[in-house]
């Protein structure tokens, strides 16, 4: 944790070189597989545990709500981006866990609501955890496209994902904070699109 090694200048300097070494081609990839879902009404799923759980349903709410323009709030006929984040579902991510297992609680919830063609966004500092990984293997064998975000060195998650952000830095809160910083892009970058 840098923050216990630097006061907040540092820190906060630091936390800017390493924004500015992300590569900005793996954001726009997940900002254009989100956009061919929302063109083929595909749904998109998030996943994530800990601080990338918040991640995925604070990505989840701002895609949600904030790419809509507030003239198309009460217009039913304008096409809304299907997404959904899986670590919301609180007494389904408790019945699974404790009956069956941790690693079962992301792809159970795929097993009833995905289909091919849809679009899951799997969030994971380290990469290597077990209901992450359970659930991108499940999505791979059907048909699903696969999205990795990642910090670290990328864990099993990097490879086992179709496609992928990743922050190589050891550091989970900063790996979190810039993962939510190009969140926020994509954000801005769907909300321009749909406005079209």
């Amino acid at each position: 944790m840098l923050g216990t090694k630097l006061d907040v200048r540092p820190f906060l300097e630091r936390v800017g070189q390493e924004l500015l070494r992300v590569e900005e081609a793996e954001i726009k990839r997940l900002a254009d597989l989100m956009y061919d879902c929302y063109q083929r009404s595909r749904f998109i799923f998030v996943i994530g545990n800990g601080g990338s759980g918040s991640n995925a349903s604070h990505f989840c709410e701002d895609i949600g709500k904030g790419t809509l323009r507030r003239e198309d709030f009460d217009n039913d006929k304008k096409k809304r981006i299907r997404i959904l984040s899986l670590t919301d579902n609180m007494p389904y991510i408790l019945a699974w866990g404790n009956d069956e297992g941790f690693e079962r609680v992301f792809v159970e919830q795929l097993k009833n609501l995905a289909s091919p063609g849809d679009l899951l966004i799997a969030i994971s500092g380290s990469g290597n955890s077990p209901n992450i990984l359970r659930a991108v293997e499940w999505a791979n064998r059907h048909d699903l496209t696969t999205f990795g975000c990642t910090g670290f060195s990328g864990g099993k998650l990097q490879t086992l994902a179709q496609h992928n952000f990743h922050v190589p830095l050891d550091d989970m809160g900063i790996v979190e904070s810039i993962h939510l910083t190009a969140f926020h892009w994509i954000v801005d970058d769907l909300y321009r699109r749909l406005s079209l």
